[in-house]
């Protein structure tokens, strides 16, 4: 090995540490806010998108009221159980369903999982319950109500 492969090699390590200091060291030493998001990390990530509520069509049981358009979304009411049928967004995107009240979702995982995920949402402290589903082409989500007394659903734009 040369003096100058030597000198190379000494720097590159030097470096190594210098970066491996800064990343232990120098970074923040709270907990964080997951609410706040990636930050500039953003401008790398792909488009987050929320489903067009428009491309959501909906199944009932028993037959409910026709959904509804609102400033939030579509709202969608059934008495036991409900299927939305997302049409193809075109690129992995957020289903998003509000409800004042519980239920359950089920929907199949994205890409090529052989996976069905189940969840009961439950109101957090502000009084609404949140599912966000994820969906990368034309994909059927279930609706369920717990205790079958009737549930209202909203397919939010956000």
């Amino acid at each position: 090995m040369s003096g100058r492969q030597k000198v190379l090699l000494a720097a590159l390590a030097g470096l190594l540490v210098v970066l491996y200091v800064v990343a232990v060291g120098g970074g923040r030493h709270d907990r964080g806010d997951p609410a706040a998001g990636p930050g500039w990390l953003a401008r790398f990530g792909g488009d987050a998108a929320t489903v067009d509520p428009a491309t959501v069509t909906v199944a009932c049981l028993p037959p409910a009221a026709e959904p509804s358009p609102s400033p939030d979304g579509v709202v969608v009411g059934f008495g036991i159980a409900c299927r939305l049928r997302v049409a193809d967004p075109g690129g992995l995107r957020s289903l998003v369903l509000r409800s004042g009240a519980p239920f359950v979702v089920s929907a199949a995982a994205p890409g090529d999982a052989d996976v069905t995920v189940t969840d009961e949402v439950a109101p957090g402290d502000d009084g609404t319950a949140v599912a966000k589903v994820a969906v990368d082409g034309e994909t059927e989500v279930a609706l369920r109500c717990p205790g079958g007394g009737g549930c209202v659903v909203t397919v939010a734009r956000s």
